[in-house]
């Protein structure tokens, strides 16, 4: 159970992040929650995201997923960075679709971690599976 505290920390993690964080903004992405440990991100798929097969671009989704990630593992004011990472694509998405990725931790000690993010369809189809795994660097976010 999260303390008032550790949301508190996640929140102020995730706006420090997020005012610097020019790729995920550009892209569209908004933060739609953080926790201790957890973040849900969501974007729009737009014609720009396209492949030459009608399908959002696997890169788009990868890298909603890495933001997903990234908001779940820094929200302890520590600053953590992916290390390893594996995406499965599950199923196609297309123009238009909103897409929401929900990063949880899996395992947390000391300098490291492993956080999972499931990118779902706003309708709640599975689009893909990721695995990171991040380790801290030296530094805070904020404070």
């Amino acid at each position: 159970m999260s303390t008032p505290d550790a949301v508190a920390i996640a929140r102020a993690s995730a706006e420090a992040m997020w005012a610097e964080d020019n790729a995920s903004r550009g892209l569209g992405m908004r933060l739609e929650r953080v926790g201790p440990g957890a973040a849900v991100l969501s974007m729009e798929i737009t014609a720009a995201m396209v492949n030459g097969l009608g399908v959002c671009h696997g890169g788009f989704i990868f890298t909603l997923a890495d933001s997903a990630c990234a908001f779940a593992s820094n929200s302890y004011n520590q600053r953590m960075i992916l290390q390893s990472s594996q995406i499965t694509l599950i199923a196609p998405a297309r123009l238009g679709m909103r897409l929401v990725a929900e990063g949880v931790e899996r395992h947390r000690v000391e300098r490291s971690g492993i956080y999972d993010v499931t990118v779902r369809s706003e309708a709640g189809d599975v689009i893909a599976e990721f695995r990171g795994q991040v380790r801290s660097i030296p530094g805070t976010l904020f404070g």
